[in-house]
């Protein structure tokens, strides 16, 4: 798989559709061997202005009302404070962003990865996430489960689900998304609709059956013994082949030839 590069295929971002920007962060900090430092706290430092600024002109606007007092004033205020923070978090993001961008040909270890249909195993806490904030539109007394807090549940149980990706030759990988990295309101849902690049870094191996939610409720529990279709027709391939993982950095779309 081609290391992820900024001239790939001649092809430019215009979309993105999740960006893990902490584990961005700790790859530009260790390209830059810590000098990164003073470039972020100069960015904290503009939009602190701008959220000052913002906040001032709104005083400005409403101090005319004969009512605009003091808790009008501090209601304001914490209105464009709320406007100011917004700005600080986007301006970092997007300063993180194009960092990573433009330095992708000095990190090692980032693989480009396109061309994959993205699904979820439909036994999989990935493919359950993806559908319970619709399950609790439902009302089913006779359920054991509370259908409501499911998801609540599932984000706070796991911070990374996999999806697998499969190429057109049908080779597979898994893919570790970061729950809370998407951008645009998108969601894991959403990627199994998207022709989309993936920047990833390869953690390991798994067989693609550990992506069950019976595998992850029960870690370490030793496999199923052989039956004898097992003896005759040999072990599933699912469950003696190994897959190469991958953590995403960046998902988004292409345009260019």
């Amino acid at each position: 798989m081609a290391r992820a590069g900024k001239d790939d295929a001649n092809a430019t971002l215009i979309k993105i559709v999740y960006f893990d920007e902490e584990s961005a962060s700790d790859l530009l900090d260790i390209v830059a061997g810590g000098k990164e430092t003073s470039s972020k706290e100069s960015t904290k430092e503009r939009a602190t202005e701008v959220e000052a600024e913002a906040r001032a002109k709104a005083a400005a606007k409403f101090n005319w009302l004969p009512f605009f007092g003091g808790s009008a004033e501090v209601g304001a205020a914490a209105s464009t404070s709320a406007v100011g923070r917004s700005i600080l978090n986007k301006t970092l993001s997007n300063t993180i962003l194009t960092d990573y961008l433009s330095k992708l040909d000095d990190m090692r270890g980032i693989e480009r990865l396109d061309g994959l249909s993205v699904t979820a195993r439909s036994d999989s806490a990935a493919y359950m996430k993806m559908y319970t904030p619709y399950l609790a539109i439902l009302k089913i007394d006779e359920l054991p489960v509370n259908l409501a807090e499911l998801d609540s549940a599932l984000m706070s149980a796991k911070g990374y689900y996999e999806l697998l990706g499969q190429s057109a030759d049908g080779a597979k990988r898994i893919l570790r998304f970061n729950i809370q990295a998407f951008r645009n309101n998108y969601g894991l849902v959403d990627l199994g609709h998207m022709q989309l690049v993936f920047h990833g870094i390869r953690v390991g191996k798994a067989a693609e059956s550990s992506l069950t939610m019976q595998a992850e409720m029960a870690p370490g529990v030793e496999p199923a013994p052989l039956t004898g279709l097992d003896v005759l027709d040999g072990p599933s391939a699912e469950s003696s082949t190994l897959l190469d993982v991958y953590d995403v950095i960046l998902a988004g779309v292409e345009y260019g030839e």
